[in-house]
């Protein structure tokens, strides 16, 4: 693993430790060179979809893309940098789930936004927001009564 600090390739593994979920394998490394010590992530690779765009470009799934979103939606809220991260591999894992090879940016972002719906009324609202791309006010304020009383959002 190549040090963070000084660039060599060369590390040791210091201590190993499985996650909480057993997802991941962490390790703390030091470099042979510098001496100084980091931490490494290890997990599984699975086989994930491409994900198709609006345009028809097709691009391999992107973990940092769906925890950004997240975490930007939840910004200043209560919500623990561990929930977001058990909400991008639990969406991820349905991914996974449904075996398809491809499948639209749309039905991710849905994913979310119904991971954010059961999460956390105003992160929820963000991101639809955004995601939605509201034209009007009119369309935010319909959005914001559905939330109120808890009634399914229709789509877009």
């Amino acid at each position: 693993m190549k040090c963070p600090f000084c660039g060599d390739p060369e590390s040791k593994v210091i201590d190993s430790r499985v996650s909480k979920d057993g997802g991941m394998i962490r390790r703390r490394r030091e470099c042979e060179v510098c001496q100084k010590r980091f931490t490494t992530y290890e997990r599984v690779e699975e086989m994930l979809p491409l994900v198709v765009k609006k345009d028809g470009r097709r691009e391999p799934y992107d973990r940092n893309k769906v925890v950004t979103g997240l975490k930007k939606a939840c910004e200043k809220r209560p919500i623990s940098v561990d929930t977001i991260e058990k909400t991008a591999n639990d969406i991820e894992a349905g991914l996974i789930e449904a075996g398809e090879s491809e499948i639209p940016a749309s039905q991710i972002g849905e994913r979310v936004m119904l991971a954010l719906k059961e999460l956390d009324d105003v992160a929820y609202v963000r991101f639809a927001s955004v995601y939605r791309s509201f034209t009007d006010i009119g369309e935010f304020v319909d959005l914001i009564q559905n939330v109120e009383s808890k009634t399914d959002i229709p789509s877009s």
